[in-house]
């Protein structure tokens, strides 16, 4: 191979549209802006700059806060839990912990923990172990006859 040999992969590199270049190009004349108007000019820059005047965004009031370290939770619903044990991927003669829900494929990771939330409905006798659980899963998992145990947060103090 030489130098003189190398080219790039077919569709590897697409050639850039040139636009106002004739009629032929099927983008001529006007180059795809349409007629007249402040958006056909060049150097418009519409959504921020208002020509030197303190634009909008920047005179209105900031609201709200994003605290950085807040806990973030991977969601699972009762129903999904069901449906896995019906499948087979979750074994109800143990507890189900947070790293077993992990390990079947109900959530792909459990970031600050597992919060388990009333969605669909649950028949099992389950014996789940997490860190957090709406107040209707609780009551709908003692319903079917099992325990919901909502394990104290190390990091919460």
């Amino acid at each position: 191979m030489k130098l003189n040999e190398l080219r790039d992969n077919d569709g590897a590199a697409k050639k850039q549209k040139r636009v106002a270049r004739g009629p032929g190009s099927g983008k001529g004349k006007t180059a795809g802006r349409g007629i007249k108007g402040q958006k056909s000019r060049s150097g418009v820059a519409l959504g921020g700059y208002e020509g030197g005047q303190m634009p909008l965004y920047r005179r209105l009031p900031k609201r709200g806060f994003t605290k950085p370290n807040r806990l973030e939770y991977s969601v699972v619903n009762l129903g999904l839990i069901q449906k896995f044990i019906a499948a087979g991927k979750l074994d109800i003669s143990a507890d189900i912990t947070e790293d077993v829900l992990v390990a079947a494929g109900l959530t792909a990771y459990k970031r600050d923990g597992i919060r388990i939330l009333n969605k669909g409905e649950i028949t099992s006798k389950v014996s789940l172990v997490v860190t957090g659980a709406s107040g209707a899963a609780i009551e709908a998992v003692k319903a079917a006859g099992g325990s919901l145990t909502v394990k104290a947060d190390a990091t919460a103090e």
